[in-house]
């Protein structure tokens, strides 16, 4: 390019100072309309370029010959170092939690007091909303009252068997009506409790699914979602090939790509069974969710550690090449027994490969920590040529 530049600046160089053996300036003789002399005067100074040229020529020899590292190729260098080298493998997986459940009624009445609303944070036990008893609640006082008046009864009754005094039929039927009358009592308080609605964990009433005067039944009416944002967890599928290697406590990192975060975590559970359909275990990852911005279904990416190396030779995957043999090669820098510093060979190593990760390739053999790898600028390189470092 250089070379080119002073080619083209000669016709401007001569025409601006160019003056013939008469002292005519080219302008002049342009002027002069002389065909003759401006044909003269054009070979003369076509004869001065390539005289010019002759000579840049030789002077560019001149420079090949005595500067060695003109034209060698230009690489960028990494010194090898042993590492923790750590292969993840990647599969889906949707947040989740136990603690997400609809609360249906139990008892068959009119919802007549509801307390809660969509939103709202309640405790475990706390009183959600109450369903109609239908007189239960009267018929309950008139069982207690009997059952009082039959426990009254036993009592006297054991006191005198006791002392040998009544028989013992006596006392066995007013035992017998005593229990059979507490049972009552407690069975009409069981049904009783069922038309009060309670949380059976601490959470947030997500979804209202009722209004107040309809009338519910037991098992069928819906009406509330509750929802526990603490205990979550990341559940997916995992191809039955890593059975072998996932286990409960393997590490994992787990990536929720619509907030941005990445958790570290750790397998909590392992599915005891393959999904036949398609070849895949289950696994359960919990996740904290300390400021509840994780939602149930929401996507996860899980990175499963599924090896890890100590000690282990990683270099960048880019400076792998392969042979027409179909063997991984890499180039190591040499250094020249005399030169400059940054000129050295560049000598051609077969190489056997392990995990690669997140562009990075294990090399398993064929280099050792302290040696010189090539990392750019190898792919046109042939084994023991020189070349310049540009690192």
């Amino acid at each position: 390019m250089k070379k080119l530049a002073v080619l083209l600046s000669i016709p401007l160089l001569l025409l601006s100072c160019g003056s013939n053996e008469e002292g005519k300036s080219v302008e002049e003789i342009i002027e002069n309309e002389d065909l003759a002399e401006i044909r003269a005067k054009k070979s003369e100074l076509s004869q001065q370029q390539s005289d010019l040229t002759q000579k840049l020529d030789k002077l560019d020899q001149a420079i090949d010959r005595l500067d060695k590292t003109r034209r060698l190729d230009l690489v960028e260098i990494q010194q090898i170092n042993d590492t923790l080298f750590k292969h993840y493998a990647e599969v889906q997986g949707d947040v989740a939690t136990d603690e997400n459940i609809v609360v249906y009624a139990e008892f068959s009445g009119i919802l007549q007091d509801l307390r809660v609303k969509e939103g709202e944070q309640v405790n475990k036990g706390e009183v959600l909303a109450k369903i109609d008893d239908g007189g239960l609640s009267s018929e309950l006082a008139q069982l207690e009252t009997q059952a009082t008046l039959a426990k009254t009864t036993f009592e006297r009754q054991k006191r005198l068997w006791e002392q040998n005094i009544g028989s013992e039929m006596q006392y066995l039927e007013a035992k017998t009506n005593y229990e059979s009358m507490q049972n009552s009592v407690n069975r009409l308080k069981s049904q009783l409790d069922k038309t009060i609605v309670r949380a059976p964990f601490s959470g947030i009433i997500d979804e209202v699914l009722t209004e107040e005067g309809e009338v519910v039944n037991p098992g069928q009416s819906q009406l509330f979602r509750l929802v526990s944002l603490k205990n979550m967890y990341v559940e997916a599928d995992v191809p039955e090939g890593y059975l072998n290697k996932i286990n409960k406590g393997t590490e994992v990192l787990v990536e929720i790509s619509s907030l941005g975060r990445e958790f570290e975590g750790e397998v909590k559970r392992v599915g005891n069974t393959i999904n036949p359909n398609n070849r895949s275990f289950s696994i359960q990852i919990a996740v904290p969710n300390e400021n509840g911005m994780l939602k149930p279904n929401q996507i996860a990416t899980l990175k499963l550690n599924d090896y890890t190396a100590e000690n282990a030779v990683i270099i960048p995957e880019n400076a792998l090449l392969k042979n027409a043999q179909g063997e991984s090669v890499v180039f190591i820098l040499q250094e020249k027994e005399e030169g400059e510093d940054n000129i050295g060979i560049a000598k051609r190593q077969i190489v056997k490969t392990g995990y690669t990760y997140n562009n990075k390739i294990e090399i398993t053999s064929g280099l050792e920590t302290g040696e010189t790898l090539i990392v750019e600028g190898a792919k046109n390189l042939r084994d023991g040529q020189e070349v310049k470092i540009r690192n």
